[in-house]
């Protein structure tokens, strides 16, 4: 069986036993050494099964903690697996048009709250979880103003995919760390075009902001897959002078066999 059908089936092996009782929602997960032993694979199966459980929302991994089950969602609660150029893509569609209802609606306080949830981001001391947090706050808080309850809730689903996919969490991380400043400034203009109550500069605003970040996952995209490249050529040029000098040292080694009486 392939490695990739084998993480398959212990991820679908895995969730019939959550969905059987066996692990109860908010339960712990055995170990991975654990379950290794109990489906007769490696580790590292028991890994990639776990983040494929994570992704279809049968389990939250905790970093230093272990696996713990969620509690059970419907079909229609499960987050479909996509990647973070699919999410970009509808949250520019989607985010857009949230923001240019809002700002036919926004009022001075919610321009205030807009306002204060940036300063959050821009403050030098704030780590990477604080200035996601508020960036999250601040798009959640465009759709609650647009007044369209449907909006509303597609834009949480879409940051739930951000947030617990790890595929697109990963993702957003490679490049939300080193664009606060940008990032900064694209929100600045996003609330510019609200507090002027103009709905066009709104949802141009909020579409460039993601037209940036989609292309700034494409840059880092192409580098990671450069560098995978170096490493793996790097690696066959290790290979091929460690073989080359075994080869010669053999062949010496024989040589000096033969010249003694």
């Amino acid at each position: 069986m392939s490695a990739s059908r084998l993480y398959q089936t212990i991820t679908a092996a895995i969730s019939e036993l959550i969905e059987s009782g066996e692990f109860p929602p908010g339960t712990r997960l055995p170990g991975e050494r654990d379950l290794a032993e109990r489906f007769g694979v490696s580790r590292v199966t028991i890994r990639e099964a776990e983040i494929a459980l994570e992704a279809q929302g049968w389990i939250t991994i905790k970093t230093g903690s272990g696996a713990y089950v969620r509690p059970r969602l419907d079909a229609r609660g499960a987050l479909p697996d996509v990647s973070a150029f699919d999410v970009t893509a509808a949250r520019a569609v989607i985010e857009a048009e949230a923001a240019a209802i809002a700002a036919q609606r926004i009022s001075d306080t919610e321009i205030a709250e807009l306002a204060a949830l940036i300063g959050a981001m821009a403050q030098s001391d704030a780590d990477d979880h604080e200035a996601e947090d508020a960036d999250q706050k601040f798009h959640l808080a465009i759709a609650r103003i647009s007044g369209n309850p449907v909006i509303e809730h597609c834009v949480q689903v879409i940051w739930r995919m951000r947030n617990e996919l790890p595929r697109v969490r990963h993702a957003y991380a490679r490049v939300c760390h080193h664009d606060a400043t940008q990032r900064t400034s694209e929100h600045d203009s996003i609330l510019a075009a609200l507090r002027e109550h103009d709905p066009a500069a709104a949802r141009e605003a909020m579409r460039s902001h993601f037209e940036r970040l989609f292309e700034s996952m494409l840059e880092a995209s192409e580098n990671e897959a450069l560098q995978e490249v170096r490493r793996r050529t790097q690696q066959h040029r290790d290979n091929f002078f460690a073989a080359t000098r075994l080869h010669g040292i053999a062949e010496t080694g024989n040589e000096g066999t033969a010249a003694a009486p």
